[in-house]
Protein backbone atom coordinates (compact mmCIF):
# COMPACT_ATOMS: atom_id res chain seq x y z
CA UNK A 1 0.00 0.00 0.00
CA UNK A 2 1.38 3.01 -0.70
CA UNK A 3 2.26 5.77 1.98
CA UNK A 4 0.00 8.13 0.35
CA UNK A 5 -3.01 5.63 0.60
CA UNK A 6 -1.81 4.88 4.37
CA UNK A 7 -1.92 8.30 5.33
CA UNK A 8 -5.45 8.91 4.00
CA UNK A 9 -6.48 5.63 6.03
CA UNK A 10 -4.83 6.47 8.89
CA UNK A 11 -6.45 10.18 9.59
CA UNK A 12 -9.89 9.20 8.39
CA UNK A 13 -10.02 6.04 10.44
CA UNK A 14 -8.21 6.68 13.54
CA UNK A 15 -6.96 10.21 14.40
CA UNK A 16 -9.73 12.58 13.22
CA UNK A 17 -12.22 10.21 15.00
CA UNK A 18 -10.36 9.92 18.29
CA UNK A 19 -9.74 14.01 17.59
CA UNK A 20 -13.70 14.45 17.57
CA UNK A 21 -14.28 12.06 20.40
CA UNK A 22 -11.67 14.17 22.52
CA UNK A 23 -13.84 17.51 21.20
CA UNK A 24 -16.98 16.11 22.25
CA UNK A 25 -16.05 15.33 25.65
CA UNK A 26 -14.90 18.92 25.89
CA UNK A 27 -17.96 20.20 24.11
CA UNK A 28 -19.69 18.03 27.14
CA UNK A 29 -17.59 19.90 29.49
CA UNK A 30 -18.85 23.04 28.35
CA UNK A 31 -22.16 22.39 28.30
CA UNK A 32 -22.68 21.17 31.93
CA UNK A 33 -20.32 24.05 32.84
CA UNK A 34 -17.58 21.94 34.20
CA UNK A 35 -14.70 23.04 31.94
CA UNK A 36 -11.77 25.01 32.94
CA UNK A 37 -9.86 28.00 30.63
CA UNK A 38 -7.56 25.02 30.21
CA UNK A 39 -10.05 22.97 28.48
CA UNK A 40 -10.74 25.67 26.32
CA UNK A 41 -7.55 26.15 25.36
CA UNK A 42 -7.08 21.92 24.55
CA UNK A 43 -10.40 23.01 22.18
CA UNK A 44 -8.67 25.64 20.15
CA UNK A 45 -5.82 23.33 19.97
CA UNK A 46 -7.78 20.38 18.31
CA UNK A 47 -10.08 22.34 16.03
CA UNK A 48 -6.74 23.70 14.61
CA UNK A 49 -5.13 20.24 14.23
CA UNK A 50 -8.46 19.53 12.32
CA UNK A 51 -8.06 21.96 9.86
CA UNK A 52 -4.48 21.05 9.72
CA UNK A 53 -5.56 17.50 8.64
CA UNK A 54 -8.54 18.53 6.80
CA UNK A 55 -5.97 20.54 4.11
CA UNK A 56 -3.48 17.74 4.52
CA UNK A 57 -6.37 15.52 2.85
CA UNK A 58 -7.40 17.83 0.45
CA UNK A 59 -3.40 17.77 -0.28
CA UNK A 60 -3.27 14.21 -0.82
CA UNK A 61 -6.51 13.85 -2.79
CA UNK A 62 -4.86 16.73 -5.13
CA UNK A 63 -1.42 14.92 -5.31
CA UNK A 64 -0.01 17.62 -3.71
CA UNK A 65 2.20 15.83 -1.24
CA UNK A 66 4.74 13.42 -2.35
CA UNK A 67 5.26 9.81 -1.47
CA UNK A 68 8.07 10.37 1.23
CA UNK A 69 6.60 13.27 2.67
CA UNK A 70 3.65 11.05 3.57
CA UNK A 71 5.72 8.47 5.44
CA UNK A 72 7.40 11.42 7.16
CA UNK A 73 3.76 12.08 8.27
CA UNK A 74 2.72 8.59 9.05
CA UNK A 75 5.74 8.51 11.41
CA UNK A 76 5.00 11.86 13.02
CA UNK A 77 1.39 10.85 13.86
CA UNK A 78 2.58 7.04 14.82
CA UNK A 79 4.56 8.89 17.34
CA UNK A 80 2.06 11.29 18.56
CA UNK A 81 -0.41 8.18 19.34
CA UNK A 82 2.36 6.22 21.61
CA UNK A 83 2.56 9.52 23.05
CA UNK A 84 -0.98 9.97 23.90
CA UNK A 85 -1.05 6.26 24.99
CA UNK A 86 1.57 6.72 27.04
CA UNK A 87 -0.01 9.41 28.78
CA UNK A 88 -3.31 7.43 29.06
CA UNK A 89 -1.52 4.99 31.20
CA UNK A 90 0.35 6.82 33.21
Amino acid sequence: MSNLITLEKLINEEVMPDLEDAMDEIFALVADKKSSPEDEDELKEYREFKKELEELLMDIQSGEIEEDECGEIIEEINQMQKEAEGQIEE
